[in-house]
């Protein structure tokens, strides 16, 4: 009887659990991140302990306590003291060639044309079909640092198609087979480029304009191979810690490839697309206007002044220092140039140009300065302003151009630079301080596939200006080296403000996506010679883990 009253009594507790247990928990936020040194990048560069993410947007910034008092989410991720910062944007790269370049052979960093023929036939075994393609040899890592010949591609491969592409993208060398499809000739002259012959016969390696000659031939991938291969390269740049590029010069028809794998939700990653130099991509975006969506924004343009200075196509005011009588050249016309601007001006789009050379970023500055005629909130912008002549800084400045610039590639042509251009105007090359105090800003990136695809790279090229060996002891330069929030900056806020995207994305502030990334290691505080070793915890978009470090 007694225990009979004792449950009685118990019954209306054990009710009272049983209903506190089934009831739904009443969530008022997705993710919680706690214990964390959580660079906000704000306008104040503060930093704070927490946020709340709520819907993929930030909703709450503050202190651990304060915030876990005032949310319960349905996540909680304890970063156990480790830093966090806004997801990395990259202002300048080639995503799509990056991606489609993961199918070809690899050759950066070779130190020879007989490691480069070798790779090539290793390649060849497992790639049967079709063209042979490779992208990355640059001959100033090599002992005689002279162009190739194709001699060896064309008796490794008679028959087969051979296109290698030199790691920036300006020049390439064909095997005869190549050369034969694309109908090229000795003696042949082309506008912007040039085909190199010795002693009357091709030697395969064709600069700037040129190189378009062969790759018209080249059968494009089918759909479905470009749609795998920027899921191939999107995962890349999410174990990197990027969560939004920009693709410098690409088909408008990659529009609709992107907008409908974003759709499907496999392709995650943001993208900053720029048109390039052609007529049908003028006409399409005229006629539709600009795209904007959560993951894609399309408003601009892309045009190359130049070549590059590894190959000498970039165009210079003066003599190559290592090759009289030679400046380099223009890909277009000067009255080109000004059409476009003109035409894009009117139309109210964003107009980005790749200048390298000292004469380059003169005209194109020239150029910009007719149409935008003084402070501006147009956004134009010159890609790398590589050598800009003193005279000619000020122009970035007073007509509000945006230098748009990679400091991997200080560090990486630093070596063979002054060779190219001499101890005078090597000292008014990569610039980036003189640049930084134009406009109060700069925008950083990497120009993959041309460098290394990790902005933590870029972070430690800017800031320590050394290479990832560790050289020069004292740095390159060091008077244009950038402060660590500089470089920060230009990586997550100053790269959304070059695309007018700084309201919504590059600080972790409410109201913003929730894109940021966790690292093993303070970028801000551990000592500049130990950044290149920070590797990438964990990568959000929208507040979804996107990657994880194994």
């Amino acid at each position: 009887m007694h225990q009979t009253l004792r449950m009685k009594k118990l019954w209306p507790l054990l009710l009272l659990f049983v209903a506190a247990c089934s009831k739904k928990q009443d969530y008022n936020a997705d993710l919680l991140v706690k214990n964390a040194v959580v660079y906000t990048v704000d306008s104040s560069f503060s930093v704070a302990q927490a946020f709340v993410v709520k819907d993929g947007k930030i909703l709450a910034v503050g202190d651990s306590t304060s915030l876990l008092q005032k949310y319960s989410a349905k996540q909680v991720i304890d970063a156990g003291g480790h830093a966090v910062y806004p997801g990395f944007i990259d202002a300048h790269s080639h995503f799509l060639e990056y991606s489609t370049g993961l199918q070809s052979a690899d050759l950066r960093g070779m130190h020879s044309w007989q490691q480069i023929t070798d790779t090539l036939v290793s390649f060849a075994r497992t790639n049967t079909d079709g063209w042979l393609i490779g992208r990355g040899w640059d001959q100033n890592l090599w002992t005689n640092k002279r162009f190739p010949n194709k001699a060896k591609l064309d008796s490794l491969f008679p028959v087969r198609p051979v296109f290698l592409e030199r790691i920036d993208g300006h020049a390439a060398i064909a095997n005869q087979a190549a050369l034969s499809l694309a109908g090229i000739k000795p003696g042949q002259t082309i506008s912007g480029g040039g085909i190199e012959t010795i002693k009357g016969k091709l030697t395969g390696v064709l600069v700037d304009n040129a190189v378009g000659i062969v790759t018209r031939k080249i059968p494009p991938m089918s759909d479905q191979d470009v749609q795998a291969a920027l899921l191939d390269g999107q995962k890349n740049c999410f174990a990197d810690g990027l969560t939004t590029v920009a693709d410098c010069g690409v088909p408008y028809t990659l529009i609709s490839t992107v907008a409908d794998e974003q759709h499907k939700g496999t392709l995650k990653i943001r993208l900053y697309l720029m048109l390039s130099d052609k007529q049908e991509n003028y006409d399409y975006l005229f006629k539709h206007g600009a795209y904007k969506s959560p993951g894609l924004d399309v408003r601009g343009f892309k045009m190359y002044a130049d070549g590059a200075l590894g190959s000498r196509g970039a165009c210079l005011l003066q003599d190559y220092s290592d090759s009289s009588k030679w400046r380099g050249y223009l890909l277009s016309n000067a009255k080109h140039f000004a059409e476009i601007a003109q035409k894009v001006y009117a139309h109210g789009f964003q107009l980005s140009t790749h200048a390298i050379g000292d004469s380059a970023n003169r005209l194109i500055l020239k150029v910009y300065a007719g149409v935008l005629k003084g402070k501006n909130d147009r956004r134009w912008r010159i890609e790398h302003a590589q050598i800009v002549d003193p005279a000619d800084i000020k122009m970035f400045g007073d007509n509000s151009i945006i230098p748009s610039v990679q400091p991997t590639h200080a560090t990486s042509d630093m070596l063979w630079a002054i060779k190219r251009l001499g101890p005078k105007r090597i000292k008014t090359a990569y610039a980036y301080k003189q640049l930084l105090e134009q406009n109060g800003w700069l925008p950083l990136g990497t120009d993959f596939p041309v460098e290394n695809i990790n902005p933590v790279y870029t972070f430690y090229a800017a800031v320590v200006r050394k290479n990832l060996d560790g050289q020069p002891n004292g740095g390159f330069q060091m008077e244009n080296a950038l402060t660590r929030e500089q470089a920060l900056r230009g990586i997550t806020i100053w790269a959304a403000k070059a695309q007018f995207e700084e309201k919504e994305k590059g600080s972790i502030e409410a109201g913003k996506f929730a894109d940021f990334v966790i690292l093993d290691q303070d970028l801000m505080k551990i000592d500049g010679g130990q950044l290149p070793k920070v590797k990438v915890l964990k990568t959000y978009i929208n507040g979804e883990k996107v990657y994880e470090k194994k």
